[in-house]
């Protein structure tokens, strides 16, 4: 069983080293200009990480795509912030967030985890996986987010037939900014924590992770292209920036894992590389009733059931 733990560890940190390239690459061939800058790092504590990002593209304003490994003493804020009782930790992840230059592109956010616990003699003491996916659009097409949805349903039926259904309310119920009556970051996706061993058996937690990891690109992709074209006006880019505004408030507001990170002392340029280049705060903005930006907006208000 020790040895089992270890494997895992050590192929989870593979796995988001290989998923980092592959998205990049993916991405950077979709754009068809822009590439990736690399950003190397360490943390006083222990560990460190890689954040790359891509800005100014053909389809891509800014992304970024970031992987960490870090490990050391679990401190005071992590003890009050995470809720755990343990003297050291390992934490390993790879986050991205996809800002499209075109309205008609929706931002995607993911983020898939792996966190494990110490005692003082450095026994492990617990061990979870978590993360997810989620779609920001701006303009709604159901046929977009049937697809996306769809694809998080497929893989997550592989392992268990309650997991979608789960994870979706799960991920409805997070991305909320609450101070605005409730309204939806986007039309959601899947979101999970503290994924343990029940009720999987062996290495089942591990292939989940990576089986929802590796559906990314598929979720994602055929959207951007279907979009990445569509004619566009200064009317869309100024309701595009009006929702980024929401997804900024969201961030710094809600967001657990922005929250921990700044608490903690972690690297705000990676922390914060999910915030959009552009946005704006126009004072009691609403969209016309009826009108695209207004179709959003009630989706936004009273999630759906897209499968």
């Amino acid at each position: 069983m020790i040895q089992q733990a270890i494997a895992i560890k050590q192929e989870f940190v593979q796995h988001i080293r290989q998923l980092q390239d592959t998205i990049c690459g993916a991405l950077e061939f979709e754009d068809g200009k822009a590439r990736f800058t690399e950003d190397r790092w360490q943390r006083p504590g222990g560990g460190g990480g890689k954040t790359r990002i891509i800005q100014d593209g053909n389809v891509f304003e800014k992304a970024g795509v970031n992987s960490s490994e870090v490990q050391g003493e679990v401190t005071r804020a992590m003890r009050e912030q995470l809720q755990i009782s343990a003297a050291h930790f390992f934490a390993a992840g790879l986050s991205l967030v996809i800002h499209p230059m075109n309205p008609y592109v929706p931002t995607v956010h993911a983020n898939f985890r792996y966190f494990e616990l110490y005692d003082e003699k450095m026994n492990k003491i617990d061990s979870w996986f978590g993360g997810g996916m989620d779609l920001t659009p701006f303009y709604l097409f159901e046929e977009d987010a049937i697809h996306f949805h769809r694809t998080l349903q497929r893989v997550c039926d592989r392992y268990n037939s309650e997991f979608y259904s789960s994870f979706k309310k799960n991920c409805d119920e997070y991305f909320v900014n609450r101070h605005r009556n409730n309204e939806t970051r986007g039309i959601g996706g899947i979101f999970f924590d503290h994924l343990r061993e029940d009720p999987f058996s062996g290495d089942e937690p591990f292939q989940f992770i990576k089986a929802c990891s590796e559906s990314f690109l598929n979720a994602y992709l055929p959207i951007v292209q279907r979009r990445k074209d569509h004619a566009s006006n200064e009317r869309q880019k100024h309701w595009q920036e009006i929702r980024r505004g929401r997804y900024v408030e969201f961030n710094l507001l809600h967001d657990k894992g922005t929250l921990f990170g700044l608490k903690t002392n972690g690297r705000t340029e990676s922390i914060l590389m999910s915030l959009p280049p552009t946005v704006r705060f126009d004072y009691n903005y609403e969209p016309a009733p009826g009108s695209e930006e207004d179709k959003l907006l009630q989706v936004c208000l009273h999630p759906r059931d897209w499968v």
